[in-house]
């Protein structure tokens, strides 16, 4: 070795002393630069990582609210039709009910027309009668020429109404 120094002019002294400098500046960036550098760089993987794992939770409860949405949307769409076939039910059964008044209303009138009507025959037919026996009266008192007394007078209606 020595004639390994001597051929390349190196001295031992500034050897050792370039090694120690070495050591010194090795030290002070292992200390100073390569800890913080280090506790950064792993300080930053852990919130990376984090941040995946973050990500991952977030994807599968995303995917659950998603099957979760999906069945609640099955159900309110069963609910939906049970509604709607439940309504059409009521609609054709209030339909039902409606033709049935309506058709008892109309069978109401009819029978109260009818009463009407006969009521209004008969009184018709009273006051014809009631005239009928008044130009009896009068036909005959022209033929008799007399007036006869109150109770003729009643009992000859009665036969001309019979």
């Amino acid at each position: 070795m020595d004639e390994l120094i001597k051929t390349f002019h190196i001295e031992v002294n500034l050897l050792v002393a370039q090694m120690v400098n070495f050591a010194i500046i090795l030290f002070v960036l292992y200390r100073f630069a390569y800890k913080p550098i280090l506790k950064t760089l792993n300080s930053r993987t852990n919130k990376i990582e984090k941040g995946i794992a973050d990500a991952d939770a977030a994807g599968k409860k995303l995917g659950e609210i998603m099957e979760k949405e999906k069945e609640v949307m099955a159900n309110a769409k069963k609910e939906a039709q049970e509604i709607i076939k439940t309504a059409e039910e009521q609609a054709k059964a209030n339909a039902v009910s409606i033709v049935l008044e309506a058709r008892n209303q109309n069978e109401k009138l009819i029978i109260t027309a009818k009463k009407q009507i006969e009521q209004e025959k008969d009184k018709m037919i009273s006051e014809v009668k009631g005239e009928i026996a008044n130009l009896v009266v009068l036909a005959t008192e022209k033929i008799i020429g007399d007036k006869l007394d109150k109770e003729k007078d009643r009992e000859l209606i009665e036969k001309s109404i019979k």
